[in-house]
C-alpha cells in the first residue's frame, strides 16, 4: 500500500516480526527477570529465529524462484521486491545474531555468580573426565552414529533442525592425511544438558555435544587418527508444505506425502562455529549445494538455543510464578455445566485454570441427557485430556465430532495421529476445507430432556490446550447463549456441507465469522467511530490482537485517528501500522507487551454511541485469517463479563514495566514509567484475585443470610 506520494504507507510484515522478536530479546537481556527465565527467552528467541527462517524466508525464496507474475499467490508486499526484503533481513539478523552473543555473555557471567557452570570437554577433572566416558558409553554410544562424510559417493540428508558435529580428523605426522566426517548430535533420546559430578557448593552442566567430542578418540579409534578437531553447525529447511492437485489422492494423503518432503525441503539457512576449518566448511557448502546467497551466519560455539527452553532447574532462586486459581463462580461447585446453564462465564488464562474446560466435556461424556458433541482442534497437548474426554463420550453411545485441523503448522503429523485414534474409537473426524484452514475454537453440546434441546459450549480465543493454557494469555467464553449456539451450529453445519451450501455463515445473526464477513463488520465498527467523531460525539477503538497487517483494515485505522478517533492497540507480533503521524487529530496509542506469559488473546472494543460493543475472536487482523481461515468472532453479551474485559485491557494500556511502544521506527523503547510501576501480568493475576476474594465474602454472606432466614 502507497500513498500519492508513491510512500511506502505500512511496514514490510516481516520486519515487523524481526521487531517482535528483538522484544523477546529485550526479555533475556531484561536483569530483573530471573536467570532461569532469562534463559529461557534465548531459547524462545532461538527457535522463532528457525520458523522464521523455515516459514517467511523460504517463501521470500521461493518468489524469487517464481518471478514478479506470480508473486500475488504468495500474498506479499508487491511494492517491494523481494530480494531487496530478504537484504534488510540478513542485516537485521546479523545484527540481532550479536547482540544475541551478547547477551548470552551476560547471563553466563551471572550464571558463574550463581555458582552454576557450563563445562567444556576441555575443562572436565578428572572424577568427571569419569563420569563422562560411563556416561557415553552407557548412554550416547548406541545413538551416534558416524557418517564418513568424505567416502561416501552420495552426501547423506541432513534433518532439519537437528545439530551437527564436524569432525576433521588428522595425525601429527602427516597433517594433509585428513578425514571429515558427521555426527548428528542425538538430544530427543539423551537431552542436551547432563550435569556433572560437582565440586561444593557448585552446579557443573555440560552439553551433550562436549561429551561426544571428548569421546571422539574412542569413536574413530578404528582408523588410527591422534588428532581430532570438530565444530557445530546446523541448517534451517523451507518448511512449506506443497498440496499437490492430484484429483486421485486425498487430502490426507497429500498432507502426508507433504510433511515427508518437508524434511527434505531446501536449505534458508547455514549456521555454523566461526572457527570452523575453512576446508571443511567448503568441502559442506559445495555437497549441500549451498552458495554466498543461502543465509550462511557464523556463529559462536553453542547452536540450537532452542533447547534452552529445557535448562536444568539448578537454580537457587526457584520460580515465584503463581498457580491457576479456580474461577469464583466455579468454586465449590461440584457440576461446571449447571452453573454454565445458568449464565455466562468467562475464563482468563493462566490466570484461571483450564480444568473447567475439560470438566464440562467430561461431564457431557457421562451425562445421560447429552446427545451430542461436536468441538474443533488445532494444536492439541501431547497427551490431551480434551481428546480422552471424548472418546470416553463416544464410549457411552454420545454422537462425537471433531474438526481436526490437519494442516496447523508444524502439528500436522500430531493431528494426523490424533485423527486416527479418534476414528478408531468411533469419533466422525471432520478433515477441513480445501485452500483453507479452521482456525476457529468453538464446542457445542447438545442435551434431550422431554423432548426439548438444550445447548451448551464455549467459543474461544486460544487452543484446547491444556499445556499451553498455562502459559497463553487466552479467554474462553462457557455459555449456553441461544444466538451463539445457533451460530456455531452454522459453522460446524459448513464444515460438513460447505460443498453444496457455502453460504451457511452469511447467516450468522451474533457471531461474526470469517471468511467474508469479519473485515466488512471491522470496517462498519470502524466507520460508526468515524462518524461519531465527525459529530464531535464520543468515540474509540481499543484492540488487543497478536498481529495486525490487514491493509484495508489499517487504512481504515489512519481515517479513524485523522478524524479524531482515539485509537489505542496492544499487538504482540507483527505491526505493520505506522502509530506516529502528524495527520492523526489525536496520538495513537500502540503497545506491544512481552513478558512471562504469551500475550494470545484477540479482544475489539468499540464505544459505538455509549453503547459498547465487546468481542473475543480467534482472528488476528491479516489477509490469511480474514480471507483464508474459518475464524469466529464472538460479541461478549453478559455486561459484568465485558466490564471484566475492558478492565484487563485498561490494566495493559497502563502497563510501564514490559509494554513496548510500537513507533513507526521498531525501536522498541519501553513505555516511560510515570508514578506507580504497573506490570499488566502480574496486576491482572492481582485483579482477578480480588474478584474471586469479593465473590467469596458474597458467598459466604448469602450463606449466612439463608442460615438466618431458616431459624427465623
Amino acid at each position: 500500500m502507497t500513498d500519492m506520494d508513491g510512500k511506502r504507507k505500512t511496514i514490510p510484515r516481516d520486519i515487523s516480526w524481526l521487531a517482535f522478536n528483538a522484544r523477546v530479546l529485550q526479555e533475556a537481556a531484561d536483569p530483573t527477570n530471573p536467570l532461569r527465565e532469562r534463559i529461557k527467552f534465548l531459547g524462545i528467541f532461538s527457535n522463532n529465529m528457525d520458523e522464521f527462517f523455515r516459514v517467511r524466508v523460504a517463501t521470500l525464496k521461493r518468489m524469487i524462484e517464481l518471478g514478479t507474475t506470480k508473486k500475488a499467490k504468495l500474498n506479499m508486499h508487491l511494492e517491494i521486491l523481494p530480494e531487496k526484503i530478504l537484504e534488510e533481513i540478513m542485516i537485521r539478523v546479523l545484527q540481532q545474531q550479536h547482540e544475541f552473543n551478547r547477551i548470552w555473555g551476560m547471563v553466563q557471567s551471572d550464571l558463574r555468580k550463581e555458582k552454576i557452570f557450563l563445562i567444556t570437554e576441555k575443562q572436565l577433572n578428572r572424577e568427571q573426565k569419569q563420569f563422562v566416558k560411563q556416561f557415553f558409553e552407557e548412554e550416547v554410544r548406541v545413538n551416534t552414529i558416524p557418517l564418513m562424510i568424505d567416502q561416501v559417493p552420495n552426501f547423506p540428508y541432513l534433518r532439519d533442525k537437528s545439530l551437527f558435529l564436524a569432525v576433521l580428523m588428522s595425525r601429527k605426522s602427516a597433517d594433509f592425511a585428513r578425514k571429515y566426517a558427521l555426527i548428528e548430535i542425538p538430544t530427543k533420546a539423551v537431552g542436551r544438558f547432563i550435569q556433572l559430578p560437582s565440586p561444593d557448593g557448585e552446579k557443573h552442566i555440560i552439553l551433550l555435544e562436549d561429551i561426544i567430542r571428548f569421546n571422539l578418540p574412542s569413536i574413530f579409534s578404528y582408523f588410527g587418527y591422534e588428532k581430532f578437531e570438530s565444530w557445530i553447525f546446523k541448517m534451517t529447511r523451507d518448511a512449506e508444505i506443497d498440496i499437490d492437485n492430484d484429483v486421485s489422492t486425498t487430502l490426507i494423503q497429500k498432507i502426508e506425502k507433504g510433511v515427508k518432503n518437508r524434511r527434505r525441503g531446501k536449505p534458508v539457512r547455514f549456521v555454523y562455529e566461526k572457527e570452523m576449518d575453512a576446508a571443511l566448511l567448503e568441502f559442506l557448502m559445495r555437497k549441500m549445494n549451498l552458495t554466498s546467497k543461502d543465509n550462511l551466519i557464523p556463529g559462536g560455539r553453542i547452536h540450537n538455543f532452542r533447547h534452552f527452553m529445557d535448562f536444568p532447574n539448578v537454580f537457587s532462586k526457584k520460580s515465584q510464578r503463581k498457580k491457576p486459581f479456580q474461577h469464583p463462580l466455579l468454586a465449590g461447585t461440584s457440576r461446571v455445566t449447571d452453573i454454565v446453564l445458568e449464565q455466562d462465564i468467562m475464563l482468563h488464562f493462566p490466570y484461571h485454570s483450564f480444568n473447567p474446560v475439560i470438566d464440562l466435556l467430561r461431564e457431557a461424556a457421562i451425562d445421560k441427557d447429552v446427545v451430542s458433541i461436536k468441538i474443533t482442534a488445532y494444536r492439541l497437548a501431547s497427551n490431551s485430556k480434551i481428546i480422552n474426554a471424548l472418546i470416553n463420550a463416544v464410549r457411552n453411545g454420545k454422537e462425537v465430532t471433531v474438526m481436526m485441523e490437519l494442516r496447523a503448522r508444524f502439528e500436522e503429523e500430531a493431528n494426523l495421529e490424533w485423527k486416527e485414534k479418534l476414528e478408531e474409537e468411533g469419533v466422525r473426524v471432520l478433515i477441513g476445507i480445501p485452500n483453507m484452514k479452521v482456525h476457529a475454537k468453538c464446542c457445542i453440546i447438545r442435551k434431550r430432556i422431554n423432548n426439548r434441546t438444550i445447548q451448551y459450549g464455549f467459543v474461544s480465543t486460544g487452543n484446547m490446550n491444556e499445556s499451553t493454557a498455562t502459559i497463553y494469555g487466552d479467554h474462553c467464553l462457557l455459555t449456553a447463549h441461544r444466538g451463539i449456539m445457533a451460530d456455531i451450529n452454522r459453522v460446524f453445519l459448513y464444515l460438513e456441507k460447505h460443498r453444496t451450501s457455502p453460504d451457511i455463515l452469511k447467516s450468522c445473526k451474533s457471531l461474526i465469522p470469517c471468511p467474508g464477513t469479519l473485515r466488512r463488520e471491522l470496517i462498519k465498527l470502524i466507520n460508526h467511530e468515524i462518524r461519531a467523531a465527525k459529530k464531535k460525539k464520543p468515540s474509540g477503538i481499543t484492540l488487543k490482537m497478536n498481529s495486525l497487517s490487514d491493509e484495508l483494515l489499517i487504512e481504515k485505522l489512519y481515517e479513524a485517528a485523522r478524524l479524531g478517533v482515539p485509537v489505542r492497540l496492544i499487538v504482540r507480533g507483527i505491526f505493520c501500522m505506522y502509530s506516529e503521524s502528524k495527520k492523526y487529530r489525536k496520538p495513537v496509542q500502540a503497545i506491544s507487551i512481552v513478558d512471562e506469559y504469551l500475550e494470545h488473546a484477540r479482544v475489539f472494543w468499540f464505544h459505538n454511541g455509549g453503547k459498547e460493543k465487546v468481542y473475543i475472536s480467534s482472528a488476528d487482523w491479516m489477509v490469511r485469517n480474514l480471507d483464508h481461515r474459518v475464524e469466529i468472532t464472538c460479541p461478549i453479551f453478559d455486561p459484568d463479563i465485558r466490564k471484566v474485559l475492558k478492565n484487563m485491557l485498561e490494566i495493559q494500556l497502563d502497563d510501564n514495566v514490559k509494554a513496548r511502544v510500537l513507533d513507526n521506527h521498531l525501536q522498541n523503547q519501553y513505555v516511560i514509567n510515570k508514578g506507580k510501576k504497573v506490570r499488566s501480568q502480574v496486576e491482572q493475576y492481582n485483579y482477578l484475585q480480588s474478584k474471586r476474594s469479593r465473590q467469596q465474602v458474597t458467598d459466604s454472606l448469602n450463606q449466612l443470610s439463608a442460615i438466618e432466614s431458616t431459624e427465623t
